[in-house]
């Protein structure tokens, strides 16, 4: 193949700073092995009718990103991605605000991505296109004469036919992900929610709901579930635990057992709903009142959308008011904390922690949960409690999975997580260890690429070249090799 050209929403650009997570930590550990191109928005926003586009060189990598207009920022990103997309792909259809404006500011900004691309693309490159902001890209490049290999990956859940047909216009955008030869998913769940989406509302011929025909093509479907770099980071984990920041978390929690969440501030993760459940849990077993502290790191997030600031003045008030209800001059049942920290603190803050609150309310795949537990000593470890909606319950059986709308069985999750005896933790976290071995970030890329370089780029339905029955979840033998804590839109 020629080059790898990579795009997504964002490009981020080494730095020095290691705060990066999710996404960009998944991308660099692509590139890293196949050196070509990263293509994206710089982050800026700019006034100039003609958006700045730039190349910045790091050793053999080359990062290629644009600015947008003020206008394109706020109808492409603020508006449609942030409030129809993604409330609609997290199943919250009440949330979701459509405008046909927004509409046009999103084709718009994908026309801009394609034009951009078009200068600078190689017959012979291979096309990776991550996430939601760019669904239309691989048409707006096929429409300029393109016939690479371009494939496509949703980080983010992706919801049943019934909710997608919820969004004014589906049936002009989401079929124009048959343009990409490869769609990749999460979850098996996320992936037959698109198959059932291309037969019952497209109405695409199919063998097997893997692999659907269009009149240019065969669009083949997988699943190819996020790793971390599970080595690393217990490596890193290990060093940060003596480090004088988390020494003086620990230190300042006098001897107390601590539950930590990390999220970003975003409706889908449940923090006030999770709040909730520690209040239930103090409320129902009195005795462990002034023996454990709840730290909630919450990295803020859109603010200036209207519900992102509602959202934060609720949880603010819940945590004040369970603070107020149960606290001590000496002790302060929740920390919440709205800023990024490091990679290495987090890592250290998570072999710290004797449980890990990870419930979101939907999830692509939430990377924390992998995370907390590539951290653990695997001698004393921590017990992570997560959400059955997070895409991280499908390989992660020997959590302790709750349903996160129930404060009061998350509540007796959070005692059962505390009071369990060493042998199980051991035993539970060996397990999930093993998964997290078995399928980490440098197998994630690599399986994904080796299944775009199948697929056919002319439709041939007789000699069709359909993913072997292992691909449909991919959890393949790979090498050990992403902190979702500043989490990249």
């Amino acid at each position: 193949m020629g080059r790898l050209v990579v795009v997504s929403n964002r490009v981020v650009v080494p730095s020095g700073n290691d705060s990066a997570g999710g996404l960009a930590v998944a991308v660099r550990a692509v590139l890293k092995r196949h050196p070509g191109i990263w293509f994206g928005w710089s982050g800026r926003v700019t006034a100039k009718p003609d958006a700045a586009v730039r190349t910045i060189e790091r050793g053999n990598q080359s990062y290629i990103v644009t600015d947008l207009l003020k206008e394109d920022f706020e109808e492409y990103y603020n508006g449609f991605a942030n409030r129809v997309l993604w409330p609609i792909f997290h199943y919250r259809l009440d949330i979701a605000e459509f405008s046909r404006r927004d509409l046009k500011g999103y084709m718009r900004v994908n026309e801009h991505f394609a034009g951009e691309l078009h200068k600078i693309l190689a017959p012979d490159d291979l096309i990776w296109v991550h996430d939601y902001h760019l669904l239309p890209l691989a048409r707006k490049l096929r429409e300029l004469g393109h016939r690479n290999r371009i494939g496509f990956f949703h980080h983010i859940p992706f919801p049943p036919p019934e909710v997608l047909a919820a969004l004014p216009n589906h049936e002009q955008l989401i079929p124009a992900i048959c343009d990409y030869d490869l769609v990749g998913f999460q979850t098996e769940g996320d992936a037959m929610n698109l198959a059932h989406y291309l037969r019952d509302e497209c109405d695409l011929p199919t063998r097997d709901l893997c692999s659907f025909r269009t009149n240019e093509r065969t669009v083949q479907l997988g699943v190819f579930p996020v790793g971390v770099e599970t080595v690393e980071l217990n490596r890193l984990a290990r060093r940060a635990v003596n480090a004088p920041f988390v020494r003086n978390v620990v230190e300042s929690l006098a001897g107390r057992d601590m539950l930590i969440g990390v999220d970003r501030l975003d409706y889908s993760k449940g923090i006030a709903l999770r709040m909730e459940a520690f209040d239930r849990f103090l409320s129902t077993y009195p005795d462990w009142r002034g023996k454990v502290t709840y730290l909630q790191i919450t990295p803020k997030s859109r603010s200036k959308i209207r519900e992102y600031a509602e959202m934060e003045r609720q949880i603010d008030e819940t945590a004040g008011r369970v603070n107020g209800k149960y606290g001590e001059a000496s002790w302060t049942p929740i920390r919440y904390v709205n800023r990024t920290h490091r990679r290495a603190a987090l890592a250290g803050l998570y072999r710290s922690a004797r449980a890990a609150l990870v419930t979101p309310l939907r999830d692509g795949m939430n990377l924390v949960a992998k995370e907390y537990v590539a951290c653990q000593d695997s001698e004393d470890p921590g017990v992570l409690i997560l959400s059955r909606f997070a895409g991280a319950a499908d390989e992660c059986a020997a959590a302790l999975l709750v349903n996160p709308y129930d404060p009061e069985a998350v509540g007796n999750a959070i005692r059962q997580a505390l009071s369990m005896p060493l042998d199980e933790r051991r035993s539970r976290h060996n397990e999930l260890l093993q998964v997290l071995m078995a399928n980490d970030i440098k197998g994630w890329g690599e399986q994904f690429l080796k299944a775009l370089m199948r697929t056919q780029c002319v439709p041939d339905w007789p000699s069709l070249v359909q993913l072997p029955e292992a691909d449909w979840i991919n959890t393949g033998e790979v090498e050990a090799e992403s902190m979702e804590n500043s989490v990249v839109d």
